[in-house]
């Protein structure tokens, strides 16, 4: 079972303990449960819950954390002024501004005294009509009560305008009780696994790299990982013999491959598949019987004219599939980056009715959508159109957010392929870059003796030094004997140069101090 690397651990204060205990070992768990009063102790708790590692969030953002504090109660007192957050697709946190139309219904929809008849008249004079419209039409279908509970699987009428967004975009039909809306796209992933899941030999293929959220969410199950590997030689695309030995080889072990994951554009490559290679997929994934789950959350990120996105639906409808077919979008990132409103959806396609119904009362547990990001999620589908008052600057936002991410996706994939030891594709989607990272053979020997992971080493050196937080390789997987890490190109770009300068200084003496040890 392919489990994520082992990260560095942080040497200092308390989340660096926090970390210490969750890699504590069985033995040493055994001992203090023994001492212990406690009933729940960390030899007693889930066992799941203990296997589960998440790069994202792991040793190297908990130093960020302790360092951010640092700063903040003795300023000078490192070698740099602030923390650059690199480690997640996090865009609001490095500053991107907020579509205002969104935030304008938002802010209506949260204070409903804006809109009744004593202030109507002051509130025209601050939002726009359509945004006066769509809050009250949003309200509506909560019975004015955006904090009351919304039907479990989301509410019906933005579930419809969700249908007619896929229509739109694959021009081909699209039901709405197919749709789910969720509290972010983890959340819809997380309930599939937990449906498709029924017993620890069962196994589902994943992107090597891939997000952690899988590898996460399956050793929380206690289910099988199995490995496919994206060919970094070829713009991360798949490869269908890849894709059979990783399936051949779970099976002969006994293992009930059920499912393959695919992140579409890819995270943490920044690929994006071509249809041939999505057409091919889909027809492994029919001959294998095996459920395939799209995950497309970046579907608008795409900064190249040779990879256009394309849903894994439109190839399932152009091929009369019957490929059982999760497909999953999110407000948390594109042009929207609300990720802290939790709003998202799930499309079933080909799924038998009993288990929609199962998957309904999983819903239902939950009890509904976190409501704003429900709204959230309306805006993005179904946004002002030609002619609205809003439509103009809604236009204008969106543009200018996307053609800064493309000019840093690029300026960002320069300066990597201008550095010594490091090689990088350029991002043709998403909000990522997976540089390549040729790491001299000193520091290989000096991290393995520390029993560190050598890039997650690197990592952690380079935030010691520059403040700059990425995520190493081995966090997402990567070849054996590769070294890799995820770093977005989110940082504001009025700051960029000094962003790539202290990476640059950083990586040219580190190069430079282990070439000569």
């Amino acid at each position: 079972m392919y489990r994520l690397l082992a990260t560095t651990r942080p040497a200092v204060r308390n989340p660096a303990v926090l970390h210490r205990l969750l890699s504590t070992s069985v033995e040493t768990m055994q001992d203090s449960s023994i001492q212990s009063s406690k009933v729940l102790t960390l030899e007693t708790m889930n066992p799941n819950v203990r296997t589960m590692e998440y790069a994202v969030r792991g040793a190297i953002p908990i130093r960020a954390e302790e360092l951010r504090d640092q700063l903040k109660k003795e300023p000078g007192s490192l070698p740099f002024s602030k923390i650059t957050p690199c480690n997640i697709g996090n865009p609001q946190q490095l500053n991107q501004k907020p579509l205002t139309f969104l935030r304008q219904v938002s802010a209506l929809m949260e204070y409903t005294d804006l809109l009744s008849p004593e202030n109507i008249d002051v509130t025209r004079k601050l939002f726009p009509q359509d945004a006066i419209e769509r809050a009250k039409r949003n309200l509506s279908y909560v019975s004015n009560a955006a904090g009351a509970y919304t039907q479990s699987l989301g509410v019906q009428e933005i579930r419809e305008n969700v249908a007619r967004f896929i229509e739109q975009r694959d021009g081909f039909p699209a039901d709405s009780n197919n749709i789910c809306l969720t509290s972010g796209a983890s959340g819809a992933v997380e309930r599939v696994l937990d449906i498709l899941v029924s017993s620890p030999n069962v196994g589902v293929m994943i992107p090597i790299p891939q997000y952690p959220l899988y590898t996460a969410t399956l050793a929380h199950l206690n289910a099988q990982a199995i490995p496919y590997y994206l060919q970094e030689e070829s713009d991360w695309q798949l490869s269908a013999a890849d894709m059979e030995r990783s399936l051949s080889e779970a099976r002969a072990q006994g293992i009930d491959v059920r499912a393959m994951a695919v992140i579409n554009p890819g995270n943490p490559t920044g690929g994006c598949l071509l249809e041939e290679n999505i057409a091919e997929i889909v027809r492994f994934c029919e001959r294998e019987k095996l459920v395939l789950l799209a995950d497309e959350v970046y579907q608008t990120n795409i900064y190249t004219g040779t990879n256009p996105f394309v849903s894994f639906k439109k190839v399932v409808s152009k091929l009369q599939s019957s490929v059982e077919l999760f497909s999953f979008h999110s407000i948390s990132k594109g042009m929207i980056g609300e990720c802290g409103r939790r709003g998202g959806y799930y499309e079933a396609v080909n799924i038998d009715e009993q288990i929609m119904g199962q998957l309904l009362k999983l819903a239902s547990v939950s009890l509904c959508p976190n409501v704003q990001g429900q709204m959230a999620v309306d805006t993005m589908v179904n946004p002002p159109r030609p002619g609205d008052a809003s439509y103009d600057l809604y236009k204008r936002e969106i543009d200018a957010i996307y053609e800064s991410m493309k000019r840093r996706a690029k300026k960002l994939a320069h300066a990597f392929n201008s550095l010594p030891n490091m090689s990088c594709n350029e991002a043709q989607g998403a909000m990522y870059l997976f540089p390549r990272v040729e790491l001299p053979q000193a520091f290989i020997d000096e991290a393995k003796a520390c029993g560190q992971q050598p890039d997650a080493l690197y990592c952690m050196q380079m935030l010691e030094a520059t403040g700059i937080s990425v995520v190493p390789g081995s966090g997402f997987g990567q070849v054996p004997g590769t070294f890799h890490f995820r770093s977005t190109f989110l940082p504001p770009e009025d700051l960029f140069d000094e962003f790539i300068d202290g990476f640059r200084h950083f990586h040219v003496a580190f190069i430079d101090r282990y070439t000569k040890a």
